[in-house]
């Protein structure tokens, strides 16, 4: 079967769009009564929800922020009518996976100014390979709790995806280890200021239990 390009096209942007739902700034407004965006790190993600407000505003964040990277990919295929497993069927959830991400980086909803796509990474990966982001989650419980550093657990954890599709189950797909790459590439890329901050030793710590109040 012929890949279903008005489709395929259409079902991108039902992902970004979804992608482009900005939890942190909603939940923060709706719930909290502050913007998000003027606190902490100033940046609209989960972590800066637990840094700022602790654990009761950063869990349905980070939850929600995971959905928007698994539903798509788990429920848009399957209105296609391409077969499951197929390059075609794997093109496409890649293609949905990288098109939430973007959305969640670039909002339309909130001024193209997002969070930097770990969540929402994690909920795709989670759809496309369940035992790779498995590792990917137990990778960034390991270096989060041994240097209580969220963004150096990130990115390990994005160094671990390929590592596990290569080594550990050993795919020949192309497609998944191209994506598993793309998606490392892009977490080094929205994270390149804390690298620069982990190496000049500036990097902020985080707790487990994160903060409480909404201190800027």
């Amino acid at each position: 079967m012929d890949f279903p390009w008005v489709y395929g096209i259409s079902a991108m942007v039902l992902a970004y769009m979804c992608g482009s739902i900005p939890t942190s700034v909603w939940w923060g407004r709706t719930v909290f009564r502050i913007d998000i965006r003027e606190h902490g790190s100033r940046n609209a993600g989960a972590t800066n929800m637990f840094r700022v407000l602790g654990p009761k505003a950063g869990v349905p964040v980070l939850l929600i922020d995971i959905l928007k990277g698994f539903a798509p990919v788990r429920i848009l295929p399957n209105f296609s009518e391409l077969q499951v497993d197929k390059g075609p069927w794997m093109w496409l959830r890649v293609a949905l996976v990288l098109a939430a991400v973007l959305g969640h980086l670039y909002p339309v909803f909130a001024d193209f100014k997002g969070g930097k796509g770990v969540a929402t990474s994690l909920g795709g990966v989670l759809a496309v390979h369940p035992g790779a982001a498995a590792i990917c989650v137990l990778v960034f419980a390991i270096v989060f709790w041994l240097s209580r550093y969220v963004s150096l657990g990130s990115l390990c954890a994005a160094v671990a995806f390929p590592l596990a599709v290569i080594l550990i189950y050993q795919e020949f797909s192309a497609v998944k280890i191209g994506f598993a790459i793309a998606l490392c590439i892009m977490v080094f890329y929205t994270h390149r200021e804390n690298i620069g901050r982990l190496l000049r030793g500036q990097e902020n710590r985080m707790s487990l239990a994160g903060r409480s109040g909404a201190t800027p």
